[in-house]
């Protein structure tokens, strides 16, 4: 799924096509991605508004619009958007298609249907309400990693008294908004620290190395446009960050630091990858569970022979029975 730096750039490349345009017209083939309101609602609430502003919440696309709404979009796995001019037809996975006042037409592209779409009301304090309008829709992510004021001092604070492992709290939205498993294992590399590592483990030292290597690396992802490993690409193309990563997909090759070869295990069912020289578990973090999840994948001893190596004959298991003699 694309991560903060891959929706950012998302947001910044579609900004300069859709400002100032207005959506005429609104039509979809999926109206399951829509998750609120019902989709004739959403057809009525967005067609005839101007769009003010595109940013970026979380893995979020949020598109301010006149009249104190934002619609929201969350591309996920698949999703890609596109402006085209109309008579660019033939593509089978275009699932929603909006009309601008300029003629050309905001396409969502998505071949595995797994993005969403979402009409919000903005308060008289400009923050986006929930479905019930009882609370904020985002309420539930952690800061953005890049946000000013989510300085060092900040990051200690809000990192202080966890106790779950490094790279689950990182995937965790409500933690930190935007970091998913690419940049996940990126920043721990960077930072030397085991992805397996308890965050209650940290010392002021590591915690330093952590923030910064967060921000870091979401930043120069950003300035290379994301990566482009799976199905991510921008309406300017694709990204080129996936050519500068170090660990992530990186599976036995030299580690840029030390030169060891790069391990991958699985954490969380996710694909997790690091350097065991470089980023080394502590003594006393190698517990019976950290220590189960990095031996290495053993291949079931088969039990007992095969059906095939059953004995045959009279009375063997599986024979079949012996022919009735003929009269």
């Amino acid at each position: 799924m694309p991560e903060l730096p891959e929706v950012e750039t998302m947001a910044r490349e579609l900004a300069p096509r859709v400002v100032g345009r207005t959506f005429t017209s609104f039509r979809t083939d999926w109206p399951r991605a829509i998750k609120y309101p019902a989709p004739d609602r959403f057809e009525s609430g967005v067609v005839g508004r101007e769009v003010l502003d595109v940013a970026r919440r979380a893995k979020w696309l949020v598109l301010t619009l006149t009249g104190d709404v934002a619609m929201i979009i969350q591309v996920k796995m698949t999703g890609q958007l596109f402006v085209l001019p109309p008579e660019v037809t033939g593509d089978k996975h275009v699932h929603h298609v909006f009309g601008l006042s300029d003629g050309l037409e905001l396409r969502i592209r998505d071949t595995r249907k797994f993005g969403r779409l979402g009409l919000y009301r903005r308060d008289e304090a400009g923050t986006l309400l929930g479905a019930d309008e009882a609370a904020e829709l985002f309420k539930d992510h952690g800061p953005e990693p890049l946000d000013p004021a989510f300085t060092l001092r900040a990051f200690r604070k809000h990192i202080r008294g966890r106790k779950g492992r490094l790279k689950s709290l990182l995937l965790d939205q409500k933690f930190i908004a935007g970091i998913g498993n690419i940049y996940a294992d990126e920043a721990l590399w960077r930072a030397r620290l085991h992805p397996l590592r308890s965050a209650a483990s940290l010392r002021p030292d590591d915690e330093r190395r952590l923030y910064f290597a967060i921000r870091d690396v979401l930043g120069e992802a950003i300035d290379r446009r994301g990566s482009s490993v799976d199905d991510y690409t921008s309406l300017e193309g694709d990204g080129e960050m996936q050519d500068y990563l170090n660990v992530y997909q990186r599976t036995g090759e030299g580690c840029p630091r030390c030169g060891r070869p790069t391990r991958r295990i699985v954490l969380g069912a996710r694909g997790t990858h690091f350097c065991s020289w470089c980023q080394r578990l502590p003594v006393d973090q190698q517990t019976p569970a950290n220590r189960k999840l990095l031996a290495p994948a053993r291949r079931a001893a088969r039990k007992g022979p095969k059906w095939s190596e059953l004995p045959t004959g009279p009375g063997a298991i599986g024979a079949r029975p012996a022919a009735k003699a003929s009269r």
